[in-house]
């Protein structure tokens, strides 16, 4: 079969599309014939080598998959064979068009939803949910959404004032997202290209405070923002890196204010997310959540995907579809 193989770390030219051996279902997985495999912006950090991937390349690259199951282990109901599923690999091999995967992983596709659209939406939906869940929103509260054009943010924009926002202000990067923020949900935008992004937001809320932030930049700005943040009851959901570092916070910052910061990381984090996949699915599948599939590309097109999501311009997902597809 045909797959996407990460030879090294490095540049999106490090993943070369190769003949490899057709994968086979061992005791409790499963193998699907893939039919759409998002790109996440995590695996551009993993090929990079700026996160440890944990394996030594060359391997077959990629997180996720959905498609059609043809094989499955030992210890898996065989009634499975036929069904249209998502999967998540274990950090390896879904950029193929045959990908095995625990199946703890599936979660079984709508009729009404695309194998396409639930590609899209499975892990950045999948992550908003219970981003929402544990903020705890009551229906009174101003809420921040730095990064709300694109990736978890543009979720959370679309589901916030369900879950009971009041108003929503959100961060993105140049005009066109800042258009898309608006489109999903935001009642306010600020360009957080602007360094002083900060100071804009002080403007904005004209003396009001924050309840709850959906922290994804991480750096510096989280503890700028921290007395724009409501004493006592403020919290944050620290969840990305888009700065390149965590936030940049102590004990003392929150203590002295009075507010809390949740750690939104880590095996129970991601048990979590894992858990909620079924439910991004059937929300999809309903209308409640637009998948935003920004373009379709062919498998072989895997390192021209990586530099698209690496200039930050897509404003939805891209999703790669292998050649038995075409």
């Amino acid at each position: 079969m045909k797959a996407i193989v990460m030879t090294g770390t490095g540049g999106p030219e490090v993943l070369v599309l190769e003949e490899v051996a057709e994968p086979q279902a061992g005791a409790g997985e499963v193998v699907i014939r893939a039919e759409a495999i998002p790109v996440l912006f995590p695996e551009t950090k993993l090929r990079s080598g700026e996160f440890p991937l944990g394996v030594e390349p060359p391997l077959v690259f990629g997180f996720q998959a959905a498609g059609v199951v043809t094989e499955v282990g030992t210890e898996v109901d065989p009634a499975l064979i036929g069904r249209r599923v998502t999967v998540a690999t274990m950090g390896f091999g879904s950029y193929a068009e045959f990908v095995s995967a625990p199946a703890d992983s599936v979660a079984l596709i709508p009729d009404s939803l695309s194998s396409v659209d639930a590609a899209a939406v499975l892990m950045s939906g999948s992550v908003a949910l219970p981003l929402l869940e544990t903020a705890r929103l009551t229906g009174t509260e101003t809420v921040l959404i730095e990064a709300a054009a694109t990736g978890i943010g543009s979720y959370l924009t679309q589901l916030a004032k369900e879950y009971g926002a009041a108003r929503i202000i959100a961060t993105a990067g140049g005009p066109a997202k800042i258009e898309q923020a608006r489109n999903l949900g935001a009642d306010e935008v600020i360009d957080h290209n602007d360094p002083e992004w900060p100071s804009v937001l002080r403007e904005i809320l004209g003396g009001t405070t924050l309840d709850v932030v959906f922290d994804s930049i991480g750096g510096n700005t989280a503890r700028d923002i921290l007395d724009l943040m409501t004493p006592l009851h403020g919290r944050m959901l620290s969840y990305g890196w888009l700065s390149g570092a965590p936030a940049q916070l102590t004990a003392a910052d929150l203590i002295t204010r009075g507010l809390t910061l949740t750690g939104c990381a880590g095996p129970a984090w991601l048990a979590r997310v894992a858990a909620a996949h079924t439910a991004t699915l059937n929300r999809a599948a309903a209308g409640h959540l637009d998948p935003l599939v920004e373009t379709v590309l062919p498998l072989a097109q895997a390192a021209h995907a990586h530099q698209l999501i690496e200039s930050r311009t897509p404003l939805g997902r891209i999703i790669l579809r292998p050649d038995h597809e075409l």
